[in-house]
C-alpha cells in the first residue's frame, strides 16, 4: 500500500532565512503604513493607504440599542432596534426623551 503524501500548509522557506536559519520578522500593518508615510511616493503610486475597497454587497449588521446584541427587530413606533421580547417591553416603557437619546447615540434622526 502506498501512503498518500500529507498536504503541506506551511512553507518552511518563508518562515526561516535559508542562510542564517533565523526566523523572519514580519511587519504589522501599522508599521507598514508608518513606513509609507515617511517615504516620498509619486502621486500615481499604489500604497496600502491609497487603496479604497469597493462597497460591500452585504447589508450592515444592526445592533440592539439597549443591550448591544445583534438586533433582529425594529420597533416601528420609536425606530429603536431590539434583540428579544424583554427588550421590547423595556422600549415600550421608555419616555420619549430617552428614546431620542438612544437614537442620537446611534446617529439616527429622531422622528418621535
Amino acid at each position: 500500500m502506498e501512503e498518500e503524501p500529507q498536504p503541506v500548509f506551511k512553507i518552511v522557506s518563508l518562515s526561516k532565512s535559508p542562510k542564517t536559519n533565523k526566523k523572519r520578522v514580519w511587519k504589522s500593518l501599522k508599521q507598514i503604513l508608518q513606513t509609507e508615510r515617511s517615504l516620498k511616493w509619486p502621486e500615481e503610486a499604489v500604497t496600502y493607504s491609497s487603496l479604497n475597497p469597493p462597497p460591500s454587497f452585504k447589508p450592515p449588521k444592526k445592533y440592539s440599542d439597549i443591550s448591544g446584541l445583534i438586533a433582529y427587530y425594529t420597533d416601528p413606533q420609536t425606530k429603536l432596534h431590539y434583540h428579544n421580547s424583554e427588550e421590547y417591553q423595556t422600549i415600550k416603557t421608555l419616555p420619549s426623551d430617552l428614546t431620542a437619546g438612544y437614537l442620537a447615540l446611534r446617529g439616527a434622526t429622531s422622528i418621535v
